[in-house]
């Protein structure tokens, strides 16, 4: 049995998941604002609106505060010649093994949050899916965009 990938993300990773949970939970609470102003309206009945507060509060808690943290400890990954090895989930833990000859192209990508922390993320595709390795520093992600390249060539002039 192989034991779990040993390489963590950045741990900048929390401030972009908890302000991406802030964004999250603005839009989440103009759109139950929205829903209680209407059932106000149209006479609607009180105990749904007391049931969109009572969510209203406890979701943006789990997404800014809980999930983040939990996300952040379970995400690690290993790159090894053979294969790439991702373990991410918080109540369900997903670990996948990605073959390094079933590797197409590599991508990093950089949203306005992770440039304000200086974060970029590796994405591994594949003929069926992608794989993405979230929130690693720029010069980290740009040297695992070359690795896994240079290993996934070596792989496909192997077959």
């Amino acid at each position: 049995m192989y034991s779990e990938p040993e390489k963590r993300i950045s741990e900048k990773a929390l401030k972009v998941w908890r302000i991406s949970g802030v964004i999250k939970s603005v839009i989440g609470w103009s759109i139950t604002g929205l829903a209680i102003f209407l059932l106000h309206i149209f006479d609607g009945p009180s105990w749904i609106s007391m049931i969109l507060i009572v969510l209203g509060v406890i979701f943006p808690c789990l997404h800014i505060f809980v999930f983040p943290a939990l996300r952040w400890r379970r995400w690690r990954y290993d790159v090894r010649e053979e294969e790439l090895e991702l373990q991410e989930g918080i109540f369900i833990v997903s670990r996948t093994l990605v073959p390094m000859v079933r590797v197409q192209h590599v991508d990093t990508v950089q949203g306005p949050i992770l440039r304000k922390y200086n974060l970029a993320s590796v994405v591994v595709h594949t003929a069926a899916t992608a794989h993405e390795i979230p929130a690693l520093k720029e010069d980290e992600a740009e040297e695992l965009r070359f690795y896994i390249s240079k290993l996934a060539r070596v792989a496909e002039e192997d077959v």
